[in-house]
Parts: C-alpha cells; structure tokens; sequence
C-alpha cells in the first residue's frame, strides 16, 4: 500500500483544496492529511485564520477524501509523521517548489500543480467570501507580495497587470497566477481589489481608476505626491462605498504597534525626541535612483522616519526642514535628513539611498528613552532604557516573514467591517503632505 501525506491549514475550503486533495489521492492508496493547529498557524506566521482547528478538520474530514487526519503542531513534525506513519510520499502545493526538498532524505517529495484563478462563488462557507486580488505592476516588491499573501487567510492573488505584456506574461508564470493583463479595464473586471505596486508616479491615475470601478485598493507607499491627490481618493473611496489603503507595513506589525503604546503610556516619561533611520544602497540604475521627479531617498523611504514621527508626537508640527545630499547637481537626493519642530519636542529622520547609516529608532524622554535597533521598521525588539539599568525592559516580538502580510490582513479586517480607519487615512494625508513639501523645493542642499 502507497501512502500519501500533504499538510495545510484548509481554511474556508474551497474547489483549490479539494483539487490538491484530490491529486494527492491519486498518487497512492492512502492519504493522510495535516491540518495546522492554531498555535502552529500562530508561529509559522499564518494570519487571519477564521475558522477553529475542529471546523477546519471536519470540512477536510467532509470530502471523502483522506483516510487519516492528523493535527500539525510544531516545527520538524513533517519528518516525524512521516517516519512514525511510513509515508511513501510527500505532496504539497506547486507554489512551495523547493521549499520541502529536505524531505527527499525520507520519502518521495511531488509539487503538485495549484489550481489557478480561485472563484469566491466555489467557496464552501459563503459567509467569509475570498478577497479576489489582483497585483498591479511586476516588480521588486510586487514579487514579495504575492508569497506574504499565502501567509493571510481570505485573499488570493488572481491575477497581474503591466502594460508592458512581456513582463506580465512572465510574473504570471512565475507566481502561477490564473491570468495576466495589459489592458487595465479587463483586468478590474476580474477582480474584486487591487494592490497597486507600480512606479510611484502612476499610483494616483491607478488609484483612481480602480476606485471608479468600485474595487478596493491597497497602495504601495508613498500613496500619492501631495495632501490634496490624497484627499480627493479618500472621498471617492467614501463616495464609491469601497476601501483605500496606503501600505506601509511597518505601521501594522505586532512590535511596533506595542512600542508606539508603550513610549505613549508614559513609562519613559513625557517625550521630547524621535530620531529614526532607513538607509538602503541601491546601484545606478534602480527605479529609486530615476531622476524623473519621483525618485530620491524622500520618495522611495521618508514615510518610514515620518510614520514614528506622527505615530509619537502627532501631526501638528510648527515647521518641517529638509537637507538633502545629492552627489551631482542633477542627480536624485542620496541623503535627506528630515527634522520637525513641534511645541516641546522634536523629530528628525535619515533616508538614503546612497549613503549607509545605522538604521535605529530612538525615542528620547524625560524618565528614559526606546531604543530599537536596526531594522528598526521591522521591529522584532527593543528596550526600555533608563538611568537605573537595573530597570532596563526587554520586549521581544515576532515579525514574520517580510511583514507584508500583516498590511494585507489589516486590508482584509477593513474590507470585512466595511468602513476606511479615519486616523490612518489622516496619516496617509499627512506624509503626503510632507513629501509635497520637499517636492515644491523647500530643501537646504548639503553638495
């Protein structure tokens, strides 16, 4: 007798699950099935899943399918299953080629082809209808998307637009999307949001679009270039009934959002200084080096140094500078230090992108201050410091994966409860506003 084993979460199942299943039945005379346990989900990074352990086994358990279900709990239980039950192969999902190779040591390892273009109307429980997504633009950060996206329960990616057809023909393949675009209209009519994460310049034209086709939008930062494009696409998102949202993931993520609770809580005493820094070197000919308007160390990372800014002392800044190192008189900003002066404390932030520096997060008060070390955007860890050290704090979170996961579960959460988060759509007003200001030339430059 050939056994078979494949794993998953299997959360609200649908016709994609049944088709794994049913592949991996056909390799052999007895399947058995790992569904996830919800503090496995938990630590692996899974997010948003809405259905208990017991409801999910019994929807696998409801397919006829497996002769055998087992709970996965813990890491390193795949090869412990597969010994102690004397599997003979491992299946699993095309989209994780390569990732289980290590098990060929034990058994035969088969990637099973996914089933492509997943339609909410085949799911099982129509209460929690899937999010059908659709990536607009083919690069850096859309190819990080599409692997956070499997880590969120409720969306998947049906398909990508790029007006250029080569580049969406093979994004597609290569993250096995159900189809690919070049023509805009078609490819709204296919989906039900957008993830727009094309150059910075075409995010208002996109946004706009989408909106007025009744999908809803998540989009990658910054957003748009001035406070008033900001405006206008929040209110047609309002008037359209529909979500708009501006991506910048670390403003989702567990640690920070407990670091910005507890520097506000008053633990540090009343604070006076944030100082945060995002630095990246990027070569000659990277989109973010363009000197097209839209590229530059403010554009392409400003919003991470502004987002503690605002998040820890508010919008209501008396005044905002900018000094900026260029490197050649008509070259993009390689180093901006930014600094706003409110009523009794101060900010500053420090992008580049040709120019390194450490990139931590300081929050100064009078009892103590934070510290957040570098990358501090993807906070993991940081500590309360004071005079005592004695009474220094440690606080550890996880940040799984790139973290893009966790703005697309926000997406969803808002999706779900029908209604745009007012305070993040004033902040998304707010870095647009400041990037209007270094735009429209008020910058001291250092070269």
């Amino acid at each position: 007798m050939t056994k078979v084993i494949t794993y998953g979460t299997f959360d609200l199942l649908h016709h994609g699950h049944r088709n794994l299943l049913k592949r991996a039945k056909a390799l052999g005379d007895y399947l058995i099935v790992g569904v996830t346990s919800e503090s496995y989900d938990r630590y692996r990074g899974k997010l948003n899943v809405q259905q208990s352990l017991m409801e999910r086994i019994e929807n696998v358990r409801g397919l006829g399918l497996a002769d055998e279900i087992v709970v996965e709990e813990y890491e390193g239980q795949k090869i412990d299953d597969i010994v102690r039950l004397q599997v003979d192969i491992f299946a699993i999902g095309s989209d994780w080629t390569g990732r289980f190779d290590y098990l060929k040591e034990y058994c035969q390892v088969v990637y099973l082809e996914r089933t492509k273009g997943i339609s909410s109307t085949e799911l099982r429980d129509r209460q929690h209808p899937l999010i059908r997504l659709g990536v607009v633009g083919s690069g850096r950060i859309a190819n990080r998307f599409i692997p956070e996206s499997k880590f969120v329960s409720g969306v998947t990616v049906e398909g990508v637009f790029n007006p250029h057809e080569d580049s969406a023909w093979s994004f597609a393949q290569r993250h096995e999307l159900g189809f690919w675009s070049s023509e805009y209209e078609e490819f709204l009519s296919r989906v039900n949001a957008v993830y727009i994460a094309s150059p910075h310049e075409t995010h208002y034209e996109y946004a706009e679009h989408a909106l007025r086709a009744g999908k809803h939008v998540l989009c990658e930062k910054p957003m748009v270039f001035t406070a008033s494009e900001a405006e206008r696409l929040f209110g047609l998102a309002r008037e359209q009934g529909v979500i708009l949202m501006e991506a910048i993931k670390t403003a989702y993520c567990p640690g920070f959002q407990r670091l910005v609770s507890c520097a506000k809580s008053g633990k540090i005493g009343r604070i006076v200084s944030v100082d945060a820094t995002f630095t990246k070197l990027l070569p000659s000919h990277a989109r973010g080096m363009r000197n097209n308007g839209a590229g530059g160390s403010v554009t392409e990372l400003a919003s991470y140094p502004l987002l503690a800014a605002f998040k820890l002392l508010g919008f209501e800044y008396e005044e905002i500078g900018f000094y900026s190192y260029f490197g050649q008189r008509d070259g993009v900003d390689l180093f901006t230090q930014i600094h706003l002066r409110y009523s009794g404390a101060i900010a500053s932030g420090k992008v580049g992108l040709g120019v390194k520096s450490e990139g931590s997060l300081v929050i100064s008060g009078t009892r103590g201050y934070i510290y957040v070390p570098a990358p501090w955007w993807k906070t993991e860890y940081f500590e309360l410091r004071f005079e005592d050290p004695n009474e220094v704090e440690k606080n550890f979170y996880k940040f799984s994966g790139d973290g893009l996961r966790y703005e697309i579960m926000e997406f969803l959460a808002r999706i779900a409860g029908g209604r745009m988060d007012e305070g993040a759509c004033e902040l998304s007003v707010r870095l647009a506003g400041a990037i209007e200001k270094y735009r429209s030339g008020g910058v001291v430059r250092l070269d």
